[in-house]
């Protein structure tokens, strides 16, 4: 066999792995932007649950106008805040991860009135938007953990030789985490047992 076949052969089997390294880092972005899609899905359930169950508590907490503002105005702050997946960026996740804190703490005092009446706790609408409000809150908790291991594996592609030539020859960026200040009320789940 002669060099310049073997020349060639090694040409080719570079070539295949650039292609195979770029298209590896096309998967990790695409299943990153889904990841973060699922968050905003589950984001927008929860959005739309809450006029409900303020609207069930109203019926039996008419004099508690102030936490129904506040759960109001905390859910108005946190729809504001869309983060587009191609636009990720610490600070933007910083931004909605203090108005999801927020919307956990109205959400939170919410259900803390809803303690004081017994009839409300039997209600059966009642009951059913709290049983899925917690099966959203659980959704969007597995959701962002299913982003962030897509962030990770695409941060380990990035930061692996040789593959991380080809990323940064092709321009491939790092997602950030979806990471929760210490003490923000949004890395627990709504607390809606009774």
């Amino acid at each position: 066999m002669s060099l310049s076949y073997i020349i060639l052969i090694v040409l080719a089997v570079i070539v295949l792995w650039v292609i195979f390294a770029y298209n590896n880092f096309v998967k990790f972005i695409q299943q990153t932007k889904e990841a973060w899609a699922d968050i905003d899905v589950q984001l927008k359930r929860r959005y739309d649950l809450i006029p409900n169950l303020i609207e069930t508590v109203k019926g039996y907490a008419s004099h508690e106008r102030e936490t129904f503002d506040a759960v109001t105005n905390a859910r108005a702050e946190a729809t504001k805040i869309h983060v587009d997946p191609s636009k990720l960026t610490p600070a933007t996740m910083q931004a909605m991860a203090g108005a999801e804190a927020g919307l956990g703490q109205a959400l939170g005092k919410l259900l803390a009135v809803a303690e004081a009446y017994p009839d409300l706790k039997a209600n059966t609408n009642f009951l059913e938007l709290q049983r899925e409000l917690s099966d959203t809150e659980n959704k969007i908790q597995s959701a962002r953990r299913f982003y962030n291991g897509n962030a990770r594996d695409l941060k380990i592609a990035l930061q692996s030789f040789p593959a991380n030539i080809i990323g940064n020859m092709f321009g491939f960026k790092e997602e950030p985490y979806f990471e929760l200040e210490e003490g923000d009320v949004a890395k627990e789940a709504v607390k809606v047992s009774f």
